[in-house]
């Protein structure tokens, strides 16, 4: 259904707003399945995750990873961490256009003073905080949201200092009924972010890359099941996997358990090809080519 990305300076009441945001959700019928994504789901330590750069990428890479795994037309996703940079806002977007779905952006505006304030006192009371020198670098660094911005667009803000924040609050009301709303022909001010001709390609290919490479590798494997079988334990030569294919020749009895591993690793050793640049095969019998040459260099035959 949606992507909604909470946004803001650190302890600004994002997490709130993530909350309120859900229970206000949970009071329309038909009730949506709503599922926040933050650090917390992953245990994952705020003041180690900013604490330089590599960490700090890691996290958005953690996050954007889950985001991607999440979105469907059935649910809605909201991201609750800082997303203070626009170009990662940009990359939420581009996931939630690929996903053909709404996409918004809720802006917790504090000034840092009081962000500032209101992080000393849960340092305080012993809750999660931020250490001074990571609160005053996030801070200076943080991009504020443009609406004017495709990726910032719409944008509801909340004023958390001088309103609080509520289910109630006219933002959080008005992002319910912008998620929710019925869309039709004449529908003009809700947008369905329709993914490009370019996004659904690579995603069908990568589909169909990935299917035929797990079934193309499932036959190579059940193939030398069987011919081992009939060896009865003895070795296992001239076993064929399909026309102009090449042979695989055992020496030694292996596994189900040593094959399935080598499976699971050829796969993901195509998977990391592929994104250095290498496309995986597309078709079964190249799946087929590159998984025999594998097992002959690890098993040693050939």
């Amino acid at each position: 259904m949606a992507l909604v990305v909470i946004c803001g300076q650190p302890c600004s009441g994002k997490s709130k707003a993530a909350l309120c945001l859900t229970e206000a959700l949970e009071d329309v019928d038909p009730k949506p399945t709503v599922r926040i994504i933050d650090e917390t789901s992953f245990h994952l330590d705020r003041n180690q995750s900013y604490a330089d750069m590599p960490s700090e990428k890691n996290l958005r890479g953690v996050l954007r990873s889950e985001v991607d795994r999440s979105l469907s037309r059935e649910n809605i996703i909201i991201v609750d961490s800082l997303n203070s940079i626009k170009g990662y806002r940009y990359e939420l977007w581009c996931l939630a256009r690929a996903a053909g779905i709404r996409y918004c952006v809720i802006y917790c505006d504090v000034e840092d003073t009081h962000c500032r304030k209101w992080n000393e006192e849960r340092r305080e009371r012993g809750e999660a905080s931020y250490n001074e020198k990571i609160f005053e670098d996030l801070v200076r660094r943080f991009e504020r949201p443009d609406r004017r911005n495709r990726w910032d667009s719409p944008l509801f803000e909340l004023w958390p200092f001088k309103d609080g924040i509520e289910k109630s609050s006219p933002a959080i009301l008005d992002s319910v009924l912008y998620l929710t709303k019925t869309v039709d022909s004449k529908t003009r001010d809700v947008k369905v972010l329709q993914p490009t001709i370019a996004t659904q390609t690579n995603r069908v290919s990568e589909a169909n890359s990935l299917y035929e490479i797990d079934r193309a590798t499932q036959e190579v494997m059940n193939a030398i099941v069987e011919a081992q079988s009939q060896a009865i334990g003895g070795p296992a030569n001239g076993i064929t996997i399909g026309h102009g294919l090449p042979t695989v020749n055992i020496s030694r009895a292996v596994g189900l358990p040593e094959l399935r591993r080598l499976r699971r690793t050829f796969i993901k050793l195509t998977g990391q090809s592929s994104l250095s640049g290498r496309p995986p095969p597309s078709d079964a019998e190249s799946a087929k080519r590159m998984f025999v040459d594998y097992l002959c260099r690890e098993l040693e035959t050939g």
